[in-house]
C-alpha cells in the first residue's frame, strides 16, 4: 500500500517562506517520476514541479527561481523549498508518484 503523506503547509506573509516534506510508504522514491502539484481556490490541480524518471527537475513557469523540489531517498522523501511565496501561490499542495496522490497540504500566503 503506497501512502504519500505531505507536511509543512500554512499561513505565510508574501515574501516569505515555506518548506513542504512528503513522506512516502509502501514505494521507492528513487528515480520515480514524482512531483509536486496544487489546486488554487475554484481551480484545477496543476502541476508546480517535478523528477522526470531521468531525475532531472521540471517547474511551471510561475514558480521557475522561487521553488526548488529535491529529495532524500535514504527518507523517502521529497521536499518543495518555496521562496518569495506571493498570494497566488494559494493551493492545496499534493505530493504525486505514479497514480497515487496525497491527503494534500494547505499553502495560504497573505497580501
Amino acid at each position: 500500500q503506497v501512502q504519500l503523506v505531505e507536511s509543512g503547509g500554512g499561513l505565510v506573509q508574501a515574501g516569505g517562506s515555506l518548506r513542504l516534506s512528503c513522506a512516502a510508504s509502501g514505494i521507492i522514491f528513487d528515480r520515480k517520476p514524482m512531483g509536486w502539484y496544487r489546486q488554487p481556490p475554484g481551480k484545477q490541480r496543476e502541476l508546480v514541479a517535478r523528477f522526470t524518471s531521468g531525475g532531472s527537475p521540471n517547474y511551471a513557469d510561475s514558480v521557475k527561481g522561487r521553488f526548488t523540489i529535491s529529495r532524500d531517498n535514504a527518507k523517502n522523501t521529497v521536499y518543495l523549498q518555496m521562496s518569495s511565496l506571493k498570494p497566488e501561490d494559494t493551493a492545496v499542495y499534493y505530493c504525486n508518484v505514479f497514480a497515487f496522490w496525497g491527503q494534500g497540504t494547505q499553502v495560504t500566503v497573505s497580501s
